[in-house]
């Protein structure tokens, strides 16, 4: 079997290389000529994937990149795995899709499977993918050609986490459409979990985000409240998840981050009014989660206070760039929020981050684009009149950190078990 993926980023590529090992021809297919570069050379771009995995499949013959659409033209089935971000007044944007639609549509072949697994609101598969795909190649979605969705359930940075051992939720647009999409990925991953239709399988994985974007709202609220009262809320969560039933940990932050969570409930609150539907629950809970990193700027500046500093003048590094622990994903990391606001009071802003040593361009960020992580040195930290945490790094020598800086203050609890000086930590 031949497939093509479209989009080798951060979900297409982990994708690519399982269907590799199993045997199945796989054309990657990005727009980005560098990385199809770098992957036909067997080099692999993202630092959790190892460079090994890449060359494997590449040298075997069953892994070959191109930015050259007319070649799906040989294949049996696509999978498309590109952004799906908001735009600048916070509403989906589907533009990724419908571009690559656009491309693809001349080139279907009757009999051919196209998935989406690019996270949405319920109804984009069989709405605004479905009408450009049938409008483009001239064959009806269901009969001429087979469609489904099947929601990315990718988890970077962990290691215990493999695309062949995450059961894979699958819909089609009719009973036909969803079985071939099973056997699809059955050839790849070790369970497959059928749906009813496209638009439960696109519920679902709003329903996953939606669910952790709630639960990390509580304890961000409930961090601030505890922290009025003096009640480190860490030192809760490690009692309360001693109960073994009823109860799930999930842990505060400076914000949210990642091409997930900050943005999914998003896509779920913009198309449940057009039923004329309010999703209140969880509109409220994206207010607390975005009013994080002023609340994290605000415990810096009373932490500088406390030395006899302003925030106006003061050099501020924020340690940890990455959205989560130990990847290079920056994609809506909060980080770049708090660097935002920093510098918008007044402070010199620098960074440091093991997985992130330079700041590639970006649509949100692009005024950071170009600035280098500084060194981890002592001379370098003990240079700075505050070092906030940001990202917890196992890569990172907190022991280090807590002998360097005069004053620091922590969103990942990251100094707990790390000797400290009186009033040196503040959590935040």
């Amino acid at each position: 079997m031949t497939i093509a993926i479209v989009g080798l980023g951060y979900v297409g590529l982990p994708l690519a290389l399982q269907f590799a090992r199993s045997s199945v021809q796989v054309l990657g297919l990005d727009v980005d000529r560098a990385k199809v570069e770098r992957l036909n050379a067997g080099q692999s771009y993202i630092q959790h994937i190892d460079h090994g995995a890449v060359h494997e499949q590449v040298s075997a013959g069953r892994l070959v990149a191109t930015t050259d659409f007319a070649r799906v033209s040989a294949v049996e089935a696509v999978v498309i795995c590109v952004p799906t971000p908001l735009n600048k007044n916070r509403e989906p944007d589907l533009s990724y899709i419908i571009q690559t639609g656009e491309a693809l549509a001349p080139h279907l072949r009757r009999g051919m499977l196209v998935v989406l697994e690019s996270t949405t609101y319920p109804g984009t598969t069989d709405g605004e993918l479905r009408e450009v795909l049938e409008r483009g190649s001239g064959l009806a979605a269901g009969v001429g050609f087979h469609l489904a969705f099947s929601p990315e359930r990718e988890d970077p940075g962990n290691p215990a986490s493999k695309v062949a051992a995450i059961p894979k939720v699958v819909g089609g647009l009719t009973p036909e459409c969803g079985r071939r999409a099973v056997a699809l990925y059955a050839r790849a991953v070790q369970r497959v979990v059928p749906v009813s239709s496209c638009r439960v399988a696109e519920a679902t994985k709003l329903l996953e985000n939606v669910f952790r974007s709630v639960n990390i709202a509580l304890v961000n609220e409930l961090k601030v409240v505890y922290g009025a009262m003096d009640i480190d809320i860490w030192e809760v969560i490690a009692a309360a998840r001693t109960k073994p039933f009823g109860f799930m940990p999930f842990y505060p932050g400076p914000g949210l981050g990642g091409h997930c969570i900050p943005i999914d409930p998003f896509y779920l609150t913009w198309k449940a009014r057009e039923y004329g539907q309010n999703t209140r629950f969880i509109e409220l809970a994206g207010e607390i989660n975005t009013a994080m990193p002023d609340y994290v700027v605000q415990r810096v500046s009373e932490a500088l206070n406390a030395a006899r500093k302003p925030l106006n003048g003061s050099k501020i590094l924020v340690v940890g760039l990455a959205y989560k622990s130990n990847v290079d994903d920056d994609r809506e990391s909060p980080s770049y929020v708090l660097m935002d606001r920093l510098a918008k009071r007044g402070a010199a802003v620098s960074y440091h981050d093991p997985h992130v040593p330079v700041i590639r361009p970006s649509r949100e960020h692009s005024h950071w684009a170009g600035t280098e992580s500084v060194a981890w040195t002592h001379e370098v930290i003990a240079a700075f009149d505050a070092v906030l945490i940001a990202t917890h790094h196992d890569a990172l020598n907190y022991k280090e950190l807590g002998r360097w800086a005069a004053c620091i203050i922590d969103t990942r609890n990251a100094m707990a078990d790390v000797p400290t000086r009186p009033g040196q930590v503040w959590k935040a």
